[in-house]
């Protein structure tokens, strides 16, 4: 089965688009990538979901022209992935969309809003779409994320001793495979949203990212501001757990900085860089990790990968693709697998890694133009995947 998977994540800054062929053998799901793309969002629409981030108030109606316009753009996105990756040839598209608000309450997910109406994606291809695919793990009681924690289990099994997976995204997002217990997932804290935000911040919106993490790496960490920002109780708290743009944001990151005094931008950045390694870290020695498998836009960002190698001196690290998954991609293709195992009647999570109380078959399904023909339901979940070249 052809599969086109489609991603934006917390960064928001563009649709991660990958295709790839999938097949299920007995106990073993076979994937082979077909490549990926990056689709950047049209300034106007970025914006508009700049403005309507959380803390910021919103609208009805600005909500609605985001649904409309994300979708549009998702579409865009899968259209450019049918006729570059697949020949003009795929069965399925899956759109994670892009979460604008992650309605968390003292450790518990009452709710998650992901954008991007569905209908356009299925009007431009002409393929069925599986989308909203956190909200079933919430209703059973779950986080709803990392969603990916099931592709992370999937790849790590067949490595030896303590594999953990780690996606360098808005939010660092860890998953654990130790030996002779359940796979374990969660929001470890922020990793680009913090930066993103100061580095707007600091350059009036000229620069969106730190850029290969030159300002950090000419700041240093003031001790102060990271004590401060480390206590927040979010780290304390066990796993499962999920955060997201909700709790990490500009406001937040201000009134630390501004309880800091004489701060110059460069150690700010800095000392978030520092931060996000240092919560990493914390939590693989929490979980005696011995191996990590890094992805996600922050792996470009060299001078967190040296803090981060400074702060694990004795875990190697290494990036997915050495295990056969794009590290830019990684994200789209698990959502491939999540979209192929809905497809085929599967659950898509793990309760141990998200908390909900049992597995969930997640998603719904918007016909393309054909009508709508489900495979016979699958009869057992894969407990391996393999990644063809």
């Amino acid at each position: 089965m052809r599969v086109i998977g489609l991603m934006s994540g917390t960064s928001y800054d563009a649709i991660e688009a990958a295709a790839a062929d999938l097949t299920l053998d007995g106990d073993t799901l076979r994937l082979h990538p077909l490549g990926h793309l990056s689709v950047p969002y049209p300034d106007a629409l970025s914006t508009l979901i700049a403005t309507a981030l959380p803390p910021a108030a919103t609208t009805a109606q600005a909500i609605c022209a985001l649904d409309t316009g994300i979708g549009q753009s998702f579409a865009g996105a899968a259209e450019r992935a049918l006729h570059e990756l697949c020949g003009d040839t795929a069965d399925l598209v899956v759109s994670h969309g892009q979460t604008l608000y992650h309605w968390v309450d003292d450790g518990t997910v009452h709710g998650t809003l992901q954008l991007g109406q569905p209908a356009w994606i299925a009007q431009r291809t002409g393929l069925p779409v599986v989308s909203d695919l956190r909200a079933k793990d919430v209703a059973a009681g779950g986080q709803g994320a990392p969603l990916v924690s099931l592709t992370d289990t999937l790849l790590l099994r067949a490595l030896p001793g303590t594999p953990a997976a780690l996606n360098l995204g808005g939010i660092a997002n860890i998953t654990v495979v130790a030996p002779g217990t359940e796979p374990l997932a969660f929001d470890a804290g922020p990793a680009n949203a913090l930066l993103d935000a100061a580095v707007r911040h600091f350059t009036g919106g000229a620069a969106p990212y730190d850029k290969d993490g030159r300002r950090a790496a000419a700041g240093r960490t003031h001790p102060g501001l990271l004590r401060r920002l480390l206590s927040d109780p979010y780290y304390g708290r066990p796993a499962p757990k999920s955060t997201g743009k909700e709790h990490f944001h500009l406001p937040y990151l201000q009134q630390a900085w501004e309880a800091t005094p004489g701060l110059g931008a460069d150690d700010v950045l800095a000392t978030l860089t520092r931060l996000t390694a240092v919560v990493v870290a914390d939590a693989c020695r929490a979980h005696r990790v011995t191996e990590l498998v890094v992805s996600g836009g922050g792996t470009r960002n060299p001078t967190l990968m040296r803090m981060l190698a400074g702060e694990l001196p004795d875990v190697p690290l290494r990036p997915s693709d050495d295990l056969g998954l794009p590290s830019e991609a990684k994200e789209a293709l698990a959502f491939t697998i999540l979209g192929f195992l809905t497809f085929h009647g599967l659950p898509g999570t793990l309760p141990s890694s998200t908390g909900a109380r049992h597995a969930t078959l997640l998603g719904s399904i918007t016909p393309g133009h054909r009508p709508l023909r489900l495979p016979e339901p699958a009869p057992r979940p894969p407990s391996m995947l393999r990644i063809t070249v």
